[in-house]
């Protein structure tokens, strides 16, 4: 290996490990505000890059139907939890929201699919169809079970990822699929060549994050997940729904997932049970972060993306062994800091 070498393999591992700070930032902060390890955050991801590439093609993709079947799910558990409660306040916003978005979503990409669309159009028409599944998947699966153990949340979320995995399958078919650039071309910097994909992939991660961080240090519903994720009960305290935190919690991951789904699709090939993969590699980030700090988990997960374009250099076929095994010395660390902290006490 050369330095030229070394430079392209660095300037891919941080391209993808942005992808997966994307990803580990949604696992993360869905965590903290629900206590639910957002396992299917992958099948996010992957829909998302499957929908891109089949409007790469000008046929109309299978989200198209998908969406209103998770909306309807979604209504359905909505009118059993009113019922139960006998109280039908917001039945309306529900329909919007569940039924009259995801067909008129639905209707509006299948008539635009055939025509010739530029790639921004297409990521943005993917955003519309893919990002309403973080708060359609709460409202149907997880906000009747908010109340159950985290054992519990993380079953029903393993279920909800093999759901997502073969709903995958039978929309999209077992084939990878692959977007045009959204941005194509190279620009030279002097000792190496950047593309115009990963410059997007770089600036739009990083306005995100700076996003996300104004949205929880500044604004009024920031701080509200904020205190729900230090303390639930304080925050019912003093009047935060923590049912109206969730359903945000999960519409800022759906939207970070259909973005990194976009982002990714034109940089390699997606099936549709990559999802779990990626979600994994997000995962690392978070656990290198102990699972409470935003920084450190876009930090490990720049350190699994470089990590995994090293190991793809050097034996392809060990790749994911060599990650994965990364996950050892840093429990065994996190292990003995915390029997450290815990004998100092």
């Amino acid at each position: 290996m050369n330095a030229t070498i070394a430079i392209m393999l660095t300037q891919d591992g941080l391209t993808n490990g942005l992808l997966y700070a994307l990803i580990g930032l949604s696992i993360l902060q869905v965590f903290l505000v629900t206590r639910v390890l957002w396992v299917p955050a992958g099948e996010v991801v992957a829909l998302a890059a499957l929908t891109m590439g089949v409007l790469n093609t000008g046929k109309v993709p299978g989200m198209v139907w998908l969406l209103p079947c998770i909306g309807l799910a979604a209504m359905l558990s909505w009118l059993w939890s009113a019922w139960r409660a006998r109280t039908w306040r917001g039945l309306g916003g529900q329909l919007l929201a569940n039924i009259v978005y995801p067909v008129a979503a639905g209707a509006l990409v299948a008539w635009m699919a055939p025509m010739p669309l530029s790639p921004l159009l297409r990521g943005l028409l993917t955003l519309l169809l893919v990002a309403p599944l973080g708060p359609l998947l709460y409202t149907a699966v997880f906000r009747p079970i908010l109340h159950t153990s985290v054992l519990t949340k993380l079953i029903v979320a393993v279920a909800l990822h093999t759901v997502l995995t073969g709903a995958g399958l039978y929309f999209f078919g077992a084939e990878g699929l692959r977007s045009a650039p959204i941005i194509s071309g190279r620009l030279d910097v002097g000792f190496t060549r950047l593309s115009y994909q990963l410059i997007l992939v770089a600036a739009v991660s990083l306005v995100l994050m700076i996003a996300l961080w104004l949205f929880f240090e500044r604004s009024l519903w920031g701080k509200a997940l904020r205190a729900t994720a230090m303390n639930r009960l304080g925050a019912r305290l003093v009047a935060i729904r923590i049912q109206s935190s969730g359903l945000i919690a999960f519409g800022i991951a759906g939207f970070i997932g259909a973005l990194a789904g976009v982002l990714i699709s034109p940089i390699t090939t997606v099936y549709y049970d990559s999802g779990f993969l990626l979600a994994l590699k997000g995962f690392i980030g978070v656990v290198c972060a102990g699972m409470v700090s935003f920084p450190l988990t876009v930090l490990g997960a720049l350190g699994v993306g470089v990590l995994d374009a090293f190991a793809s250099f050097y034996t392809s076929s060990m790749r994911d062994v060599i990650v994965f095994s990364a996950l050892v010395p840093i429990l065994m660390w996190r292990s003995l800091y915390a029997h450290h902290g815990d004998d100092e006490s």
